[in-house]
């Protein structure tokens, strides 16, 4: 379910005050997204798995087993690795879309869908309307500054 014109507004206040308050934190936060880092990773592994092939292909030149076994077990590291990061990029794909911000954050769409519920106490309010009044007081508190 969406967010409202009203939830994204406050989550983008909210945003700016963790960004205002620790910058180090916040940028820790934006980091980099699944899809590239996975792809950074089979990059790697690629170029990895060709060290790996001219190492074989040297020991069996010179005749030195030792050196082309170690070849050929940094091609199967290599190998590994990129099969784990092209999976991750695939699994990357599947997740839910991210709408992008501004700020760098993002907002995802989606939730706990096919989780079984369980029960839960009695609330005053919905979670947002919590929050917004939780905000409301810090905001009041502070006297309107973040």
């Amino acid at each position: 379910m969406p967010l409202s014109e009203e939830e994204l507004r406050l989550l983008e206040q909210m945003e700016r005050a963790l960004v205002e308050e620790d910058p180090k934190f916040a940028s820790t936060l934006r980091g980099t997204t699944l899809r590239r880092s996975a792809r950074r990773r089979a990059i790697a592994a690629g170029v990895v798995f060709v060290i790996g092939i001219v190492v074989l292909m040297t020991g069996a030149i010179t005749s030195i087993i030792p050196v082309g076994i170690v070849g050929f077990v940094i091609m199967l590291g290599s190998a590994t690795v990129s099969l784990t990061a092209i999976r991750g990029q695939a699994a990357a794909a599947a997740e839910p879309r991210q709408t992008g911000h501004p700020s760098g954050f993002a907002v995802i769409d989606g939730g706990r869908s096919g989780r079984t519920k369980r029960q839960r106490r009695p609330s005053n309010g919905t979670f947002m309307e919590r929050v917004e009044e939780r905000w409301r007081r810090r905001r009041d508190q502070n006297g309107g500054g973040y």
